[in-house]
């Protein structure tokens, strides 16, 4: 490959108003009342659900998608290519006017799903080191290691790309994904399905709470994990100027 995502994944509900604080004895603690969560989260959390369904369109379209997720407010793109080579490696880039090819014999409706001792996850940037101001492009790639077609759950509700430095949890693309989305699709043997996240060099929590401005990934060594479903990647290491 999109948490890119795409991927990626509430509004009308009544909210009770607030209760009144209460006084209590010295040393005592009185559970926190369940509060409305601010316009920021509101913000970031439909932004993420842009990206989500950006990215199911792009797979149904057929291949490789690339999600871009600035959660700081930034523009997002989404492009799509199915990954027809099963031997490609996850850090290649789409070629424009790239044509994905069908597998005749895929049909999702006579296909069973994927033993997932046979299905792979790759975790893979485009570099080994970037620049100040370039930003990594984080792919996960999952492969039908089996011998007949098999159905396989690439949704936003299954993705996350996650970033790491030592203990430090850094960035993940299921923080603000409001709502996620299924989406099964049918892999060849051998074959591999892709989604690319450009990352921002952003930070986030989970919850989607508030980053202070200008939180934001230095210089250093990181470390990427592709999770798709219960699959984990090994993790793959990369360098930021």
């Amino acid at each position: 490959m999109g948490r890119q995502d795409t991927p990626n994944s509430g509004a009308g509900r009544n909210r009770s108003p607030k209760p009144a604080a209460q006084k209590t004895a010295p040393g005592k603690t009185v559970p926190r009342a369940s509060r409305k969560p601010s316009p920021a989260v509101y913000r970031r959390r439909r932004l993420f659900a842009g990206v989500a369904l950006l990215l199911v369109l792009g797979l149904i379209a057929g291949g490789v998608a690339t999600v871009s997720s600035l959660l700081g407010g930034a523009e997002r793109a989404v492009s799509a290519e199915d990954s027809t080579q099963g031997s490609s490696t996850a850090g290649s880039t789409a070629q424009p006017g790239a044509t994905p090819s069908a597998s005749p014999s895929a049909t999702p409706s006579a296909s069973p799903t994927c033993d997932q001792k046979l299905v792979t996850v790759k975790a893979a940037t485009n570099k080994t080191s970037y620049a100040a101001d370039e930003k990594p492009v984080l792919s996960l790639t999952v492969t039908n290691g089996g011998k007949l077609p098999c159905k396989v759950n690439i949704g936003t509700s299954q993705m996350d790309f996650l970033v790491t430095s030592g203990s430090d949890r850094v960035f993940s693309s299921a923080d603000c994904q409001a709502a996620s989305t299924d989406l099964v699709k049918t892999i060849a043997p051998g074959k591999s399905e892709t989604a690319n996240f450009p990352w921002p060099r952003n930070r986030s929590v989970q919850g989607c709470e508030t980053v202070p401005d200008g939180s934001v990934a230095g210089s250093g060594y990181y470390v990427f994990i592709a999770k798709l479903g219960a699959k984990v990647s090994p993790p793959t290491v990369f360098q930021l100027g």
